[in-house]
């Protein structure tokens, strides 16, 4: 597979799952840190690695079905291109869980290397159920080719099964076929429990391979040249073994197959020696290692760090190493690494990732996450962020304020507040302008607001009948506002919950700022603290309702969904709040 760089990954629909799901696991093992330790901790960390696992393979199935359906031959190659490109990542991931994460020892060892093999060799299926479907299997074409397939990955009882098919067709072969069949079956293969210790295994594995020898030897198989290969292969027979190169398809197959008949007990470092010879002798000077080769042979050679350089420099983003790292971070396996300019390897690859988020106009919310985990300069990369953003709509202007306020990010918060005002202003909303620039704490800026009011004659405003009234009422209600946002700066807040009602129920502020207000009472109702009492919670309810209940249906079909969804949220926290308040209220008077 040629895996190809290109940096229009994080546009592509179909790969949005893949960002959006492996965030979910990414901050679930951040949260986790503490609660594992020793064997739990390792557990747990191979589960997270399965887990995006399954999330690259799902995109990939994804993929594939969006290249199947493409009309277009040009989309057609390009879904076709990241199939192959998140098959690789799948299987250079897979080798590090198996190597790194799990520290896999010898014995368990060469059982994790054949499942990874088989996992990742699909082209034997078709050919395997083409010879199981036809009339009669042992006389098809490819038949020794699906034993021969079975046999180099390790699957005794599926080549067992072809060869009593054998057996049934051909009366000559039945004891051959049983002989084999015997063989195969006697094979010894390391446990995963401790049921053995490698030296019972070797013993065992050492006679089973010299009554092989002496069957080869004694010509029980001379008069069947496909028996007489198998048995040959079971004997590790480097040449046999490589007579099915075709089959194999890759030299790591090839070192899999290469282990499991000459050193099924092979111990970890000892992979970089089979891994570097399977490969000169696979390739045999034919072709030149590609970047797959190179980043498999790295991790043999257990070179973590070029793993993680080859990888950034083959793979079309910054998903993959930036997850991979930050999991072998949490494995403790790159602790001693420092970059030159202080950061280490896991927080430098997440800001790029992170950064390349923020480039996209809806995914840079996950970018934030990814940020605040890192310790060293994720703040500073975040304000930096955070003020490019294009701040298109007031939904969007405040969800980046909610990020701000959360993280105490004071003077971004007074910058989209400044923004936001000018914007309302220049669309003469006042109402909004007013609220953005009390926010922003520009005292200036909201007396010029005030002062528009005043002069204003707008239908919005039409709760006050008379102009005079109207110039009290926005002075005294911009006074009252700026009271209330100090009172709440103070932590102040059952305080500022009563000057908030009084604001509505005695008609201080115009009907058109109600929303503003409600809104505004939402930290309030959210509190750990219960602030309003169970007639306040009814007076902000029936305010609400005093707001929409003017609105035609044609008009509430004509808001956006701002609106709608700031009415769902307060419904949803007052009655929260209400119930949180009877409660508590039950409770006082019981005792």
């Amino acid at each position: 597979i040629c895996l190809t760089r290109t940096d229009q990954d994080i546009y592509i629909q179909t790969l949005r799952k893949l960002f959006n799901e492996s965030h979910g696991i990414f901050i679930g093992l951040q949260r986790s840190e503490e609660e594992f330790a020793g064997k739990s901790r390792k557990t747990q960390l191979v589960q997270v690695s399965k887990n995006y696992r399954s999330v690259i393979r799902a995109c990939m199935e994804d993929m594939h079905q969006a290249a199947v359906s493409a009309r277009d031959p040009a989309l057609h190659s390009q879904y076709s291109t990241q199939v192959s490109i998140l098959s690789a990542m799948e299987l250079i991931w897979n080798l590090c869980e198996i190597l790194f994460v799990e520290a896999a020892v010898a014995g368990p060892l060469l059982l994790r290397l054949l499942d990874w093999v088989r996992l990742h060799v699909c082209d034997v299926d078709n050919m395997v159920r083409e010879v199981l479907s036809s009339e009669n299997p042992s006389k098809h074409e490819l038949f020794w080719n699906v034993v021969d397939v079975f046999v180099l990955q390790g699957r005794m009882d599926e080549a067992r099964h072809l060869l009593s098919k054998e057996a049934s067709a051909n009366p000559t072969s039945v004891n051959m076929c049983r002989i084999l069949d015997d063989l195969m079956k006697k094979m010894p293969v390391p446990s995963l429990g401790n049921t053995q210790t490698l030296t019972e295994m070797e013993l065992k594995w050492q006679h089973w391979h010299e009554e092989c020898q002496r069957y080869l030897q004694d010509g029980t198989f001379a008069s069947n040249s496909h028996m007489e290969s198998i048995c040959k292969i079971l004997l590790g027979d480097e040449n046999a073994i490589l007579e099915k190169k075709e089959l194999m398809t890759t030299w790591y197959h090839f070192l899999v197959t290469r282990l499991l008949y000459s050193h099924p007990t092979v111990k970890p470092m000892e992979l970089r020696f089979y891994a570097q010879s399977s490969m000169d002798l696979f390739l045999g000077g034919e072709s030149s290692p590609e970047p797959l080769d190179t980043i498999l042979m790295a991790a043999f050679e257990f070179e973590l760090h070029q793993v993680i350089k080859e990888c950034s420099i083959a793979l079309s983003n910054w998903w993959f190493v930036a997850h991979l790292t930050d999991l072998l971070d949490h494995c403790k396996l790159l602790q001693s690494h420092n970059l030159y300019f202080g950061s280490n390897m896991r927080e430098f690859l997440l800001l790029e990732y992170a950064s390349g988020l923020f480039s996209h106009y809806s995914l840079w919310q996950l970018g934030v996450d990814y940020f605040d985990h890192c310790p060293e300069y994720g703040r500073v990369y975040l304000e930096l962020h955070i003020e490019r953003i294009p701040l298109n709509t007031e939904q969007k202007a405040l969800k980046v304020l909610r990020i701000c306020e959360q993280r105490q990010m004071h003077e971004q918060v007074r910058s989209i507040c400044k923004i936001m005002a000018m914007k309302a202003l220049r669309n003469n909303r006042l109402g909004s302008a007013l609220s953005w620039s009390i926010r922003a704490k520009d005292a200036a800026f909201a007396t010029l607001i005030s002062d528009r009011f005043q002069l204003s004659h707008s239908p919005r405003l039409s709760c006050f009948e008379e102009q005079t009234d109207l110039k009290i009422s926005c002075n005294l209600g911009l006074w009252k506002y700026r009271e209330f946002h100090r009172l709440y700066g103070e932590k102040r807040f059952s305080e500022a919950a009563k000057l908030l009602l009084m604001l509505m129920t005695a008609h201080i502020a115009p009907c058109s700022f109600w929303m503003t207000l409600l809104t505004d009472a939402l930290p309030l109702l959210e509190q750990k603290e219960v602030i309003f009492s169970a007639e306040q919670t009814y007076e902000l309810m029936r305010c609400l309702e005093d707001l929409t209940a003017g609105k035609s249906d044609k008009q509430k079909f004509q808001d956006d969904d701002v609106e709608t969804m700031k009415v769902e949220m307060l419904r949803l926290a007052l009655a929260r709040n209400l119930a949180r308040v009877i409660v508590k209220e039950g409770t006082l008077e019981g005792s």
